[in-house]
């Protein structure tokens, strides 16, 4: 039986349902691109090769918006599944599963508390989706449930620096304005709702949850470097240069 939504998913979820039509344009692009890329610079996979090899692989994408990482997992010959808690981003993800004639299953849902029994995935992964939408003491345990050992989770977020330099609204700068200890839960203005970690107790989590860390890969901006989209200019790129604002981490389930 699932589980009710947490008052933060529920805020969430109006939340993407409300943004949804901002990203059909983004999601159509990406599904028109075969080379996987990352986060708001769009670092090509190809150049840090943080996932395995899917072939073969069962994986589910933790908040898969429109879907295009699950596209390019599918693809490469993983059997993927997508789940969402925006029914609006589905409903997008779906229209262009029927145009590019790649379909998996999608479910709508929190990955909170995902309905799909134990052990049934060789790799998890999040680009911007649980990873910061859904509270990290309730998702984290949730992949590592859904993962065989052995299997990997990969996910990106947005940096612990970043966090501490970004006011409410408007853009990072070169000053501290949060502290770093008790970072957890981020409300904004627009009633949406973000997690963090400092890393130390990040790291602690994925230990307790059955998880070895492999690597951290805290993201440079490429040189005359864009967002991908304009939508995403809360890291300057002179900032991203100096600083990393994205953070991808790659943990082994034992």
């Amino acid at each position: 039986m699932s589980r009710p939504l947490t008052d933060h998913a529920r805020r969430n979820r109006n939340a993407w349902d409300s943004w949804a039509a901002e990203f059909v344009a983004p999601g159509e692009r990406a599904w028109a691109s075969d080379e996987p890329s990352w986060g708001i610079w769009g670092i090509p996979e190809a150049e840090l090769s943080v996932v395995p090899d899917v072939s073969g692989k069962d994986v589910i994408e933790f908040g898969c918006g429109t879907a295009y990482w699950s596209a390019w997992l599918a693809r490469r010959g993983a059997r993927v599944v997508g789940i969402d808690n925006s029914e609006r981003q589905l409903e997008t993800a779906r229209r262009l599963q029927q145009e590019h004639g790649v379909e998996f299953p999608l479910l709508h849902g929190s990955a909170e508390a995902v309905p799909l029994p134990d052990a049934s995935f060789d790799l998890a992964l999040s680009e911007y989706g649980a990873s910061l939408w859904c509270d990290p003491y309730l998702w984290i345990p949730e992949a590592a449930r859904l993962l065989r050992p052995g299997g990997t989770l990969v996910f990106l977020t947005g940096s612990v620096l970043l966090l501490l330099c970004m006011p409410d609204d408007g853009v990072a700068g070169e000053q501290l304005l949060r502290p770093q200890f008790g970072m957890h839960r981020f409300e904004w203005p627009d009633d949406s709702v973000e997690f963090h970690l400092p890393h130390g107790e990040l790291i602690s989590l994925l230990r307790q949850s059955s998880l070895q860390v492999e690597s951290l890969h805290e993201l440079q901006a490429p040189v005359n470097g864009q967002p991908v989209e304009k939508m995403w200019d809360f890291a300057p790129l002179a900032w991203a240069r100096r600083w990393p604002s994205e953070e991808i981490w790659v943990a082994r389930r034992l």
